[in-house]
This record gives C-alpha cells, sequence and structure tokens, in this order.
C-alpha cells in the first residue's frame, strides 16, 4: 500500500507533548496527561495506540481496547477501537484509512472481529460513512448512553457519550 510520506506507529512517550499541542492548537481538549494514559496502558498491554505522521508532522491517531466495557464486546472478547482522530488538515489523504487498516491487522492476530462505537451528532457523520463503507455493521443492540442501553420513550442527551456500536468480520 503506497503510503505517501505516512508514517503509522505505536505511541511513543516523546509523542506525548507533540500530540496535546496539536489538537490545543485547534481548539480541542485532549492533554497531555490523557496520552500518558494511554502509553502507560500501551505498555501494561491493556490498549494501543497507532500515531500517524505524514512528512514527520503528527497527522492523528486511534487506540485499540482489547478488553472493552461496552458489555457486548466484553462478554463477546471483541476488541474496540476508539478515540480515533485525525486533525482537520489531513482528513481526506487516506490517513483515517491506512489508521484502520493497521487497527484491523493487529486485531485480526487475536481475534476474528473488530468493533467500533461511533457517535450519533453531525460531527461524527463522516465517522459513520467510514465504517459502513468498510464493512462494520451495527451489532443490533441499538444506542449506548452512559453506559446503558437507551430504551423507547427514553429521554437522554445528545452528546459524545451516545453511541452506536459497530462489528466486522475480519479475514484472517
Amino acid at each position: 500500500m503506497p503510503n505517501d510520506g505516512v508514517e503509522i506507529r505505536l505511541l511513543r512517550a516523546e509523542d506525548i507533548d507533540v500530540i496535546a499541542n496539536a489538537f490545543h492548537a485547534i481548539g480541542w481538549n485532549k492533554p497531555a496527561r490523557q496520552y500518558q494514559t494511554y502509553l502507560d496502558q500501551q505498555e501494561q498491554s491493556v490498549r494501543t495506540i497507532f500515531v500517524a505522521f505524514k512528512d514527520d508532522e503528527f497527522a492523528g491517531y486511534l487506540t485499540i481496547v482489547w478488553s472493552p466495557d461496552y458489555p457486548p464486546f466484553k462478554t463477546e472478547n471483541i476488541p474496540e477501537v476508539q478515540d480515533f482522530n485525525v486533525l482537520p488538515e489531513f482528513r481526506r489523504q487516506g490517513i483515517g484509512t491506512q489508521l484502520m487498516d493497521k487497527a484491523e491487522h493487529a486485531i485480526s492476530e487475536r481475534s476474528l472481529f473488530a468493533g467500533i462505537g461511533v457517535g450519533m451528532d453531525a460531527d461524527y457523520g463522516a465517522a459513520q460513512r467510514l465504517y459502513v463503507q468498510r464493512g462494520y455493521v451495527p451489532d443490533g443492540r441499538g444506542l449506548f448512553w452512559r453506559n446503558e442501553f437507551v430504551k423507547y420513550g427514553q429521554q437522554i442527551t445528545i452528546d459524545d457519550d451516545l453511541n452506536l456500536h459497530f462489528v466486522k468480520r475480519l479475514a484472517k
């Protein structure tokens, strides 16, 4: 696969401030301590973090949680892609696709299935389309909000905690 100057690799300690500063520059609250926690979890084999650099400039990342909190994935041992972000200036250049390819390959070494949750507001529209195009389908359990499945007639706040979860069978 052509990489067009893109390097995908595991998170390193020296990446933490670079990543936090990149998100701070666009007004997103993603502090360095979040990435230090991710690095600690990676060292404990709880989470894997792939970072993308294009021409040596940070472009995005995603994480794989090997035993996610989402109950159906936890029960069925389905690793979950979480916190998938590509900086706006690097979108539509194939970087997200390369990150997902790397994640799915890593997951396929341990599982026949990959899971992912996606937000329900318009900010997640591009992600929703990407996952469907990649072969992910809803897991059929409905919306999940603040660690509970949403029940018919329930009133909730549409925020980053409202997700629909998808699964994909991976090729071995």
